[in-house]
């Protein structure tokens, strides 16, 4: 591995941190997820940073940790070997007592919150038709379920009414767009929040505590998500009462007695926290908290909220809020690791000019003043965005001599809805374009050398790494593809039924669009790959099926080309075993040295 240390990178792969803090009611403290024993478990913090423990070790990676209105009981759901397919079980909030409660191996299931009086749960499945996920209610005392509607799409129950006689249902109408409704549990009656004749992106649901009515981001309207309001006598009527030019409002989130709001911002992918307050309609920015990107806001008490800070110098911890003082502090520091983090960089959030004037924005990792290798890491999605969190990989690869650029090309969400839909359908090779744009101004404005560009992605990332090495391919000198597609086709005739349609949405469908997805198919251009590359999948992988990987590596093997398959028999889409982590991304970080050669800073 030339003069790369495989035990620093070791050191980089094994950092770890803790997210998704919930707070437990009527307590002050919180849950989180770590992966410090090596698999998602669920951890608590006891009143200071060097006080957390463990409170579950289960067989499997937790997904979701939901407290009951008391904060005595816990729901947690949990997947087996990564296949998605998350099963809830119900115990004390200590970790005690642990029963499975909703159980049907062979099928997905989506929480949907606690019953105000914490005597039911609500989930749907797609136990009917592998599309089709109904609403069920579940007892706990019986252990009895109850399908209460029926229905043929991927409908989500949100959460219950206050008076407990409804349930908020989410139900997509295309890839980005999502409806609400209120389903009367009883009368069985669905009425949609919002107008019935206008898409738009929805999420983030809160009720008010008096049961008139909520507040929901939405963007109905205009280009970027904003806060609205309703109320249930009038459902369709949504007043928005803040917005933010340019940017996506995320997250909200209210405090215990309702006066408040807390709501993030995603200004190009970096987070900023804000608190409205309801009752004289004025807001405030939190100044005094790093740089990052935040989630799952959650108050402690009227003046104080905690959530998960990540940046790409914090892998991740849990942070404390003080709304009064606008002061915020560290609760856990589990993303610590003083052997490394003293390397890590913050990168440079630069921008170019695509081939037809769009400005693509990337960061920009471990920049040097000498002609460099780069690597291009490309996310997925597509509907997704590249944010400033720590990634270990780009991290080793930036202190060992690479520039990392990780653009948000045209597609990728966080930019508004216009930016978004710019690569749908038959639009999808102009962001491949845009990736062989980046490549040239990392070679004009960051010095980088040509001859030395590697590319790497996952998921959607790694069908754009695919399609970046056939149709560009004497700009690449390397490719790894993670999880990737290799043909539209095949992967929606093999895909779950339940994605299927929401994905056509954004690919184009098999009835009309075939004939393009047999022209920008990566797999049918692989005599045009001139670049060696590596392949990663997951055996358990529901989402794009490890086919799409075996016809790819199969076809370039025929070809003598230079290509190599490592599938992983106990992940499915993600790579969540700690073992696993390491073994690719060593092989991944020696892959990119050997072809492309980096060379190490000290």
């Amino acid at each position: 591995m030339s003069d790369i240390s495989t035990h620093d990178l070791f050191a980089y792969l094994n950092v770890t941190g803790a997210s998704q803090p919930e707070v437990i009611p009527n307590q002050r403290t919180f849950t989180f997820l770590s992966k410090k024993t090596g698999l998602p478990q669920v951890w608590k913090w006891n009143g200071n940073s060097n006080d957390v423990e463990q409170v579950t070790d289960l067989e499997d990676r937790i997904l979701l940790v939901s407290h009951s209105p008391s904060g005595k009981k816990t729901i947690v759901g949990m997947d087996h070997k990564g296949n998605e397919k998350q099963q809830f079980y119900v115990m004390d909030s200590d970790g005690s007592n642990i029963e499975a409660l909703v159980v049907s191996p062979d099928h997905f299931h989506h929480f949907g919150g606690w019953s105000p009086d914490e005597t039911k749960i609500a989930f749907s499945s797609n136990r009917r038709h592998p599309g089709y996920f109904d609403v069920f209610i579940v007892d706990l005392d019986e252990k009895k379920e109850q399908a209460i509607y029926e229905t043929e799409a991927n409908c989500n129950p949100v959460c219950w009414t206050k008076d407990g006689q409804s349930l908020i249902l989410s139900i997509p109408d295309t890839n980005i767009d999502q409806s609400y409704y209120v389903l009367n549990i009883e009368t069985k009656e669905k009425m949609e929040i919002g107008s019935e004749d206008v898409l738009g992106r929805h999420h983030s649901i809160q009720l008010t505590k008096d049961g008139k009515g909520g507040l929901i981001v939405s963007d109905v309207g205009r280009d970027t998500l904003s806060i609205r309001q309703f109320s249930f006598e009038s459902l369709y009527e949504l007043d928005e009462i803040h917005s933010v030019k340019d940017w996506d409002i995320e997250e909200i989130e209210l405090s215990p007695n309702n006066s408040q709001l807390a709501f993030t911002i995603n200004e190009g992918g970096i987070s900023r926290l804000g608190i409205y307050n309801l009752h004289n309609q004025t807001q405030k920015m939190i100044e005094k908290i790093p740089s990052g990107v935040f989630e799952s806001l959650s108050w402690l008490a009227e003046d104080e909220l905690v959530l998960g800070l990540k940046s790409p110098v914090y892998p991740g911890d849990i942070w404390k809020v003080s709304v009064d003082t606008g002061q915020s502090e560290r609760l856990t520091h589990v993303g610590e690791d003083k052997t490394v983090e003293h390397l890590w960089l913050e990168p440079e959030l630069c921008s170019f000019s695509s081939f037809d004037g769009l400005r693509v924005p990337y960061f920009l990792y471990g920049k040097q003043e000498y002609s460099q290798p780069v690597v291009i890491y490309v996310h997925g999605g597509p509907e997704s965005q590249i944010r400033a969190e720590f990634n270990p990989v780009i991290q080793f690869l930036a202190a060992n001599g690479f520039a990392v650029a990780a653009p948000n090309v045209r597609g990728s969400m966080g930019y508004g809805r216009e930016y978004v839909q710019l690569d749908d359908v038959r639009k999808r090779m102009d962001s491949v374009a845009d990736l062989k744009e980046l490549a040239e101004d990392l070679v004009s404005s960051h010095g980088a050398d040509r001859a030395k560009i590697g590319i790497m992605g996952r998921s959607y990332g790694g069908f754009m790494v695919l399609a970046a090495l056939t149709s560009y391919p004497a700009v690449w000198a390397a490719g790894v593809d993670i999880v990737g597609i290799s043909h539209f086709k095949s992967f929606l005739e093999n895909t779950g039924s339940w994605r299927r349609a929401m994905r056509e949405y954004e690919y184009g469908s098999l009835k009309d669009d075939g004939d393009f997805f047999e022209e920008i198919a990566p797999l049918n251009h692989t005599a045009n790959i001139q670049a060696p590359l590596l392949v990663f999948h997951g055996r358990n992988d529901t989402r794009v099926p490890v086919s799409e990987a075996e016809q790819l590596t199969a076809d370039l093997k025929n070809q003598d080309k230079h290509v190599e398959l490592i599938i992983f028999e106990d992940e499915g889409h993600q790579t969540e075993k700690m073992e696993n982590h390491i073994h690719m991304n060593t092989m991944i970080v020696e892959f990119m040295d050997k072809f492309l050669g980096g060379k190490r800073q000290d």
